[in-house]
């Protein structure tokens, strides 16, 4: 019975003394396998993938519009008035030889600018509304969700002409008069996920045990109402992009020679006979950056939806 302990003993002395080996970093396999989860979902939503890259250029656009070009966008060459897309220029020409593919990324970051602006104020102001609403109840209810039925009523874009009007022309205060009209959809959305979760039964277990009204709202109520909130918001900036659009087409946003897209559209529609590129290329951005927000919005919607 005590050969083979004889044996080993034995053989470990001719093979020399036992080495201790250091274990090495444990493997993260779930890190693999998240990254493969991210990229799956994305290869079989090609849609979303492209919504998504769109969106990204927009805002690099936006926020350093010399990585696309280097052409002043208020400098123009008259001797090369309604030149067609080409390399040279790829949307053309304006009427007075300016490149138009260098107004349309800087007027990005006009529009986009007003755009945000839009969403906060909605995202702000609509929120406490809805948020107090939601958490108080009672009268403070009946009050500010009668307030919110009075802009419900109106509508969205007569709403923002009338603000701008009182307000005054200017890029900042087109984005205050378009941020008002989303008000009411974001109060109300904020109130009904605010009576959701203050009816849940972890809320309830708080109160049970003496937690502070603040602490169930920062700690409980805010974060699991805020999911389709911030979807909403998603989905308002395409909206805002519209009307941001809309009222500079008006004459209400910036003054010429800036470069807002609602502005070129609006330049570019007394040449449609002879220059369809200078609306038809803008008006393509303004479209395809509402449909890539959109997109990415039921996306999202989607997920918090299953995730509930």
């Amino acid at each position: 019975m005590t050969q083979p302990l004889v044996d080993d003993v034995a053989t470990g002395a001719a093979l020399g003394p036992a080495r201790s080996v250091e274990p090495g970093p444990d493997p993260s396999p779930g890190e693999g396998l998240e990254l493969r989860r991210v990229l799956r979902f994305f290869v079989r939503r090609p849609g979303l993938l492209a919504s998504v890259l769109i969106v990204v250029l927009v805002v690099l656009a936006a926020f350093r519009p010399g990585l696309f070009t280097s052409q002043d966008p208020l400098h123009g060459v008259p001797s090369q008035n309604f030149r067609g897309p080409s390399g040279a220029h790829w949307f053309g020409t304006d009427e007075l030889g300016r490149d138009l593919f260098s107004r349309v990324v800087h007027g990005a970051q006009l529009s986009l600018k007003a755009t945000l602006i839009a969403v906060a104020v909605a995202f702000v102001v609509g929120g406490l509304l809805g948020l107090v609403a939601g958490f108080v109840g009672r009268w403070v209810d009946d009050v500010l969700m009668r307030f919110v039925d009075v802009l419900l009523s109106i509508p969205a874009l007569f709403l923002s002409l009338a603000l701008v009007t009182a307000l005054g022309y200017g890029t900042v205060k087109v984005a205050v008069a378009v941020g008002a009209a989303s008000v009411a959809a974001f109060a109300r959305v904020t109130r009904a996920e605010v009576l959701r979760v203050r009816q849940a039964v972890f809320v309830e277990a708080s109160r049970s045990c003496g937690t502070r009204w603040y602490s169930v709202l920062g700690r409980h109520v805010l974060p699991n109402a805020a999911g389709p909130v911030i979807v909403l918001a998603t989905l308002d900036f395409g909206t805002s992009v519209l009307a941001v659009s809309s009222l500079s087409f008006l004459g209400y946003g910036a003054p010429p020679p800036a470069p807002e897209w609602g502005t070129l559209i609006s330049d570019g529609r007394n040449y449609l006979g002879n220059a369809w590129w200078l609306t038809a290329l803008p008006g393509l951005a303004i479209a395809a950056t509402v449909l890539a927000t959109n997109r990415i919005a039921r996306a999202l919607d989607g997920e918090w939806s299953r995730q509930r």
